[in-house]
C-alpha cells in the first residue's frame, strides 16, 4: 500500500490558485482512475479535477469555498502496490505505513478531520463489492449543476426523487418545489413557514458578488432609458422567421445586436474598456459582445466575438450555442472573457425599465426591456392622427460617467431608436 498525493495542477493562464466549489468524494470513499473528484473554480471557469489513480481517499484539502494554491495538496489517496512514476505531474507517492506526514511548506494544513484512527475496522463477513459501487450513484445519474447537487446533498435530498420541471435537468426551482411538498425537509404540512437555510457564498456566486461590488465601488454609474416603437421591427422579424428555411429562429436579440454594431463607429466611446489603474481608455474597433446569461449557478457572460461581422442568422446561431454552453457548463474560458460591451436581457421578465450594473472594466451595458402593447396616437397620413395599438419596448443603458458623458449616451440611444423604428435600415450597408 502507498499514499498518493495529488497536488493542484497548473491549469494555465497565469492562475495562481483556485476555489473548491464541490467535492464529489469524501474521506473514506473509494475512487477509480479518471473519476471526477472535485470541481475547482478559477477567475474564468469551473474546472473538474479527475483522480489519476484508483484507491481510497484518506485526506482532502479543504471544504467548499476554500482556496487551493497551484502545487498544493488537493487530495491524498491510498493505493495498492506502487504508484507509477509518470502517473501525474507534481504528485507524490509515499509508503502508507510510514505514519502521517507533516505538511510541507508548499502544502497547507488540511481543514478536514485527520485520517481514521489506527485501530483496524472489523473485516466484513461478505465479499467486498467493487469500488465503484461505493459511490453515491443517485446524484451522479441525475442532470444537475454542481451547485444544485451540493445543495441537495447538504439538505439530504436524493436527486433521483426530484422531478425536473423542464429539460430533464434538476434546477434550484425544482428543489424548492420538492421541499414545499415534503414535510421532512423543513416544511410544515400544516402550512407553517419553511426552515431557515444558510447558504455559503462560494464558486460562481462568490465571483459575481466580488465583481458586482467592485463595479459599483469603482464606477460612477448613470442610466438612461428611452421608449422605442418596435411594431415594424416585430413584423419584419415575423416575416424573416416565416421564410428562414433551415436557419435558426430569430429572437429580438440578433436585431438589437445588429443595431448596436451599426452605431458603434459613430459612438466608439460606448465600445471601450477603462484601465483605471493605468488611466487608459481603449476604444475597441471590433465588437466582442458579452451576453449576460442566467444559469443554475448564477450569471455568466459568454462573448460573441466580432459581432459586427455577423449577419442576423449567424448571430442567432451563436447566441444559441453560447447560451447552451454556459448553462450546461461546457463553455470554454476564452468564451467567457474579453468582452468590450455587454448586452443584458430578462426576456419576458424584463420589466418596465432596468438599471444594469456595468461589467467592469467595460464602460457601458445595454438592456432591452419587456415588449408591451399600448394604444398610441399615430399619423393617419392626411395631417391628422388616429389611435392604434403598437408594440413598445424600453431600452436601458448604464454608462461609466468617467468615460461616457450623458449627452453621448442619450445620442447613442436616440440613434438606436431611429434604426429600430425603421428596421429596413438594419439590412442595408
Amino acid at each position: 500500500m502507498a499514499r498518493f498525493t495529488f497536488n493542484m495542477p497548473d491549469i494555465g493562464e497565469g492562475i495562481a490558485e483556485a476555489e473548491i466549489v464541490d467535492w464529489h468524494v469524501s474521506v473514506g470513499d473509494m475512487v477509480e482512475e479518471d473519476q471526477e473528484i472535485v470541481d475547482m473554480m478559477t477567475d474564468k471557469a469551473t474546472v473538474p479535477m479527475e483522480s489519476p489513480v484508483s484507491g481510497k481517499v484518506i485526506e482532502v484539502a479543504g471544504e467548499a469555498g476554500d482556496m487551493v494554491s497551484i502545487g498544493a495538496m488537493l487530495v491524498v489517496v491510498e493505493v495498492e502496490g506502487e504508484v507509477p512514476e509518470d502517473v501525474a505531474e507534481g504528485a507524490e507517492a509515499k509508503p502508507a505505513d510510514s505514519g502521517p506526514e507533516p505538511a510541507s511548506e508548499s502544502e497547507p494544513e488540511p481543514t478536514v478531520a485527520p485520517a481514521p484512527t489506527p485501530a483496524p475496522a472489523p473485516e466484513p463477513t461478505t465479499a467486498p463489492e467493487p469500488a465503484s459501487s461505493t459511490q453515491p450513484a443517485p446524484t451522479a445519474k441525475v442532470l444537475a449543476s454542481p451547485a444544485v447537487r451540493k445543495r441537495a446533498k447538504d439538505m439530504g435530498i436524493d436527486l433521483a426523487e426530484v422531478k425536473p420541471a423542464e429539460g430533464g435537468r434538476v434546477r434550484h426551482a425544482d428543489l424548492d418545489a420538492f421541499l414545499s411538498y415534503n414535510s421532512g425537509s423543513g416544511f410544515s404540512p400544516a402550512g407553517g413557514k419553511r426552515a431557515d437555510e444558510p447558504v455559503k457564498v462560494i464558486g460562481l456566486r462568490k465571483r459575481i458578488a466580488q465583481n458586482m461590488a467592485a463595479s459599483k465601488r469603482n464606477i460612477p454609474h448613470f442610466s438612461y432609458v428611452e421608449e422605442v416603437d418596435v411594431t415594424d421591427l416585430e413584423l419584419m422579424r415575423a416575416d424573416l422567421n416565416a421564410n428562414r428555411g433551415d436557419k435558426p429562429k430569430l429572437t429580438m436579440m440578433p436585431l438589437v445586436i445588429t443595431a448596436i454594431c451599426k452605431l458603434i463607429p459613430q459612438f466608439p466611446m460606448i465600445n471601450a474598456r477603462f484601465d483605471d489603474e493605468a488611466n487608459i481608455v481603449t476604444r475597441h474597433g471590433a465588437v466582442h459582445l458579452g451576453m449576460a446569461t442566467q444559469t443554475d449557478s448564477g450569471l455568466m457572460v459568454p462573448v460573441i466575438r466580432d459581432a459586427q461581422s455577423k449577419n442576423l442568422w449567424q448571430l442567432a446561431r451563436e447566441i444559441g450555442r453560447l447560451a447552451g454552453a454556459a448553462r450546461d457548463g461546457t463553455a470554454k474560458s476564452e468564451e467567457l472573457s474579453g468582452s468590450t460591451l455587454t448586452l443584458t436581457s430578462l426576456g419576458p421578465l424584463g420589466g418596465v425599465a432596468t438599471t444594469p450594473v456595468i461589467n467592469r472594466p467595460e464602460v457601458a451595458i445595454i438592456g432591452p426591456n419587456r415588449i408591451i402593447e399600448r394604444p398610441m396616437f399615430v399619423s393617419d397620413g392626411n395631417g391628422g392622427e388616429r389611435i392604434e395599438k403598437r408594440k413598445l419596448m424600453n431600452i436601458s443603458i448604464s454608462c461609466d460617467h468617467r468615460v461616457v458623458d450623458g449627452y453621448d449616451a442619450a445620442s447613442f440611444i436616440q440613434e438606436f431608436k431611429k434604426l429600430v423604428e425603421t428596421p429596413v435600415l438594419l439590412l442595408t450597408d
